[in-house]
């Protein structure tokens, strides 16, 4: 016991350690400034904490000009984290990059090669230098946060990774608002949606939020991109203007998320270039950022680029008519596309029989004796009840890949699925082409049983050739699209000619010419 004469000096010393320790953490809150350059030093790095307000921030320059201004970092969590955390009182107080103290910085530098199994290039270089800053949350230290900076030779790319807690809370991401604010005059390729148009416009006024990737004209005569990369467990990011800031763009999420430590979010890149045609050559940036390949390169040689013809005939005569003429022109695969299996709409479609009057099984075997694979379309509703079941069965078919019709994008549990299927796929030996809103992030490194992909304003819209001549430098920045290129029909609104370029234009490792 501490006699009740002593007490009073005993408290006064508490309370000064109190004091003394808190100043520490204050100070440790304090401005910080920290530079990262790419390997060839065309891209420079700053990232900094300002002493007053504690609002982290970062810059970039190219090759001497200005990319980024003074931009914010910002990451938003639900700090009601657990009725557990609560009881213990180990809830963050304020906005929670606020409340992060800088424990360590580390860097990393990589240079590297891969081979993929197809792709722009064959041979992929994969160089950056990397800085690392992690964080403790001041309320506990059991909440630990990096931010994570690559610098490429091809780009910048950033992201915010959580540790593992020894508590086992849960992680509500609600808001992330990373900015990207540009020089004055800078005008972007806004598109409302993934098959959507293009409209160049300034950074105002816009009348929604913007697709990604996002394409940038900047007047000091660079061209940039701000991409989403390796979004595989995570919600669809979009581009939106910040409001209270000028010039500035900023991510906004499909939804809050729920995570369980360790995990990180979707990286953010910045690319520039000095000619739009750099952008493209360039996006092996996207590639770099995702896991690599899970498909054993000694045993993926039934993954197979080719083009592809569609069967809309569903009749026994019809597909091996369409078989025999892609024998005759070099052509390597065919589909059988939707209503095979009756209404493809609903939860009530069984994926497994084949409704109409056709020998799907024979036309299949016809076609493999002929050397062309075989395609069937599966919508979404179908593939999401039943695909444990049916991939193992459409190899015994003998099937070689499936069309994922109507896929929902954007929301946590929807991209979950899908990376889930396109394992499921892999794992039966299917390449996957996956149709509508949905655009890959680089994860076909990962799954390479991906071929391609739509979300691309193709012909099912028959757009202009205004339309087309934007596309490789906005859309095809993230790799494949599925354009479904249509040579003959009478609602084309571009030459016969321009068609045929667009198979060879637009890339795509399974090119369906209709």
């Amino acid at each position: 016991m501490i006699k009740s004469k002593y007490r009073k000096y005993f408290l006064l010393i508490l309370f000064t350690g109190v004091i003394i320790n808190y100043g520490v953490v204050a100070q440790e809150t304090k401005r910080f400034e920290q530079k990262n350059y790419s390997p060839d030093k065309n891209y420079e790095l700053n990232i900094s904490r300002d002493a007053t307000t504690g609002k982290i921030t970062y810059q970039i320059n190219y090759k001497g000009k200005t990319l980024i201004k003074k931009s914010r970092l910002a990451i938003s969590l639900d700090n009601h984290l657990s009725e557990w955390a609560l009881a213990i009182k180990e809830k963050p107080e304020g906005p929670w990059m606020e409340g992060l103290v800088l424990k360590e910085t580390r860097t990393n530098s990589v240079d590297s090669s891969w081979t993929p199994v197809y792709g722009e290039r064959s041979v992929i270089q994969e160089n950056y230098n990397e800085l690392i800053l992690s964080f403790e949350q001041k309320a506990s230290v059991n909440y630990k946060m990096d931010i994570q900076l690559r610098a490429y030779n091809e780009g910048v790319a950033i992201r915010y990774y959580f540790h593992t807690n020894p508590t086992g809370i849960y992680y509500r991401i609600t808001e992330e608002n990373t900015e990207f604010t540009f020089p004055e005059g800078t005008q972007a390729w806004f598109e409302p949606w993934a098959q959507g148009p293009f409209t160049k416009m300034p950074l105002s006024d816009w009348p929604a939020e913007s697709e990604r990737p996002l394409t940038l004209e900047l007047e000091n005569g660079l061209y940039a991109c701000l991409a989403e990369v390796a979004m595989v467990d995570f919600v669809r990011t979009k581009f939106e203007l910040a409001k209270e800031k000028p010039n500035t763009v900023k991510t906004v999420l499909y939804e809050s998320v729920d995570k369980v430590p360790y995990f990180s979010t979707p990286w953010r890149v910045i690319m520039a270039a000095e000619t739009p045609g750099e952008l493209i050559e360039n996006n092996d940036i996207l590639l770099n950022l995702n896991a690599p390949s899970k498909i054993d390169p000694e045993t993926s040689e039934w993954i197979k680029p080719g083009k592809i013809v569609r069967d809309k005939s569903l009749t026994d005569k019809g597909s091996k008519e369409w078989i025999d003429f892609a024998v005759e022109h070099n052509l390597q695969y065919l589909l059988i596309d939707c209503c095979w299996y009756g209404e493809h709409f609903g939860w009530d479609t069984d994926a497994k029989e084949v409704q109409i009057d056709m020998s799907l099984k024979e036309v299949i075997e016809y076609g493999n004796e002929k050397g062309i694979g075989t395609f069937l379309y599966v919508n979404q509703q179908a593939l999401s009840k039943q695909d444990f079941e049916l991939f193992p069965l459409y190899k015994e078919w003998g099937v070689v890949g499936v069309k994922y019709g109507f896929v929902q994008v954007g929301s946590h549990r929807w991209t979950k699925w899908l990376h889930e299927s396109v394992q499921r796929a892999a794992e039966n030996q299917l390449m996957v082409n996956i149709h509508d809103e949905f655009r890959v992030t680089g994860e076909q490194r990962t799954w390479p049983n991906i071929m391609t992909v739509e979300g691309i304003r193709g012909n099912e819209e028959m757009p202009d050739a205004t339309h087309n001549t934007i596309l490789p430098f906005t859309r095809g920045i993230a790799g494949m699209g599925d354009y479904t290129v249509c040579y003959y029909s009478p609602q084309i609104k571009t030459t016969h000619a321009h068609q045929l370029a667009l198979s060879v234009v637009m890339y795509s490792p399974l090119q369906t010419l209709f």
